[in-house]
């Protein structure tokens, strides 16, 4: 998860600081990220397979640039067989991303194994200097607003079989907003036996009375005994009137959404 405490210029230096190939990224590229002024990171697709020694993850970081276009990074985060440290590599398009996950895996045509979901830009044009900036309408809405657009696309879920009753327990504890779900979602989630957690905003935002505050929102999602998926929305910020943090729980993304955007109004 990301610090909900992180700028967009942290969160931007922190991926390209642990990226093995960052010097490939081209100037131009790098230069309009740095003024971005929101950003948005998603998990596009997870690989585990412990028995085999595999371990790879695939990212889409999408920025708000000033001068209102978007831009994208594509990050795969892989481990290689015997060795447990985590290896991270980025990207200006998501072609490099396939090709590279070929390179290191071996898996001729490996599209399908790291990316699933619509076409990102799919049947719009990329930039004119083409180092990834999408212009989708999608990425625009979602970093412009900020808070109110839906996350992109239809995510690739692998879920992970690790105490996930407990975790939704504990997610439900932390919560201090009053209308969290109630004690019909927590029985709900007791049978919960896997779980898989993606980020769907991190960002700041000005409030009201002129502070930044660090917004980021999380999606909880369960696997239950019958089969069933249940998700919960955790929002976690700093709008508070002392500036701490604060953990709030919603059963729908929508009502997450709002909540955050309710939150920039504090004073």
């Amino acid at each position: 998860m990301s610090d909900p405490y992180e700028t967009t210029e942290a969160h931007l230096e922190r991926l390209l600081g642990r990226a093995l190939n960052s010097f490939d990224l081209p100037d131009a590229l790098v230069e309009r990220l740095g003024t971005a002024l929101a950003h948005s990171s998603s998990l596009y697709t997870t690989h585990h397979s412990p028995s085999a020694g595999l371990w790879r993850e695939t990212h889409r970081h999408t920025y708000l640039l000033s001068d209102g276009e978007t831009a994208s990074l594509w990050e795969l985060a892989y481990r290689l067989t015997g060795d447990r440290g985590t290896r991270h590599e980025v990207f200006a398009g998501r072609d490099e991303l396939v090709l590279a996950g070929s390179r290191l895996f071996g898996e001729a045509g490996a599209e399908p194994a790291l990316y699933e979901g619509p076409e990102p830009g799919a049947g719009e044009a990329d930039g004119d200097l083409g180092w990834g900036v999408d212009g989708t309408e999608e990425d625009l809405v979602l970093l412009s607003a900020l808070f109110a657009a839906p996350a992109l696309g239809e995510r690739h879920r692998e879920y992970t079989e690790e105490e996930s009753a407990d975790h939704a327990r504990r997610v439900l504890r932390r919560a201090e907003n009053a209308d969290r779900p109630g004690e019909e979602v927590a029985v709900l989630l007791r049978s919960a036996y896997a779980h898989q957690i993606t980020q769907a905003f991190g960002g700041r935002q000005a409030l009201a009375d002129g502070r930044d505050a660090g917004f980021s929102l999380y999606e909880h999602a369960f696997v239950l005994l019958d089969g069933t998926e249940l998700s919960l929305w955790e929002v976690e910020h700093t709008a508070t009137p002392d500036g701490r943090h604060m953990c709030e729980v919603y059963g729908d993304e929508a009502a997450a959404r709002g909540a955050m955007e309710l939150r920039t109004r504090v004073r």
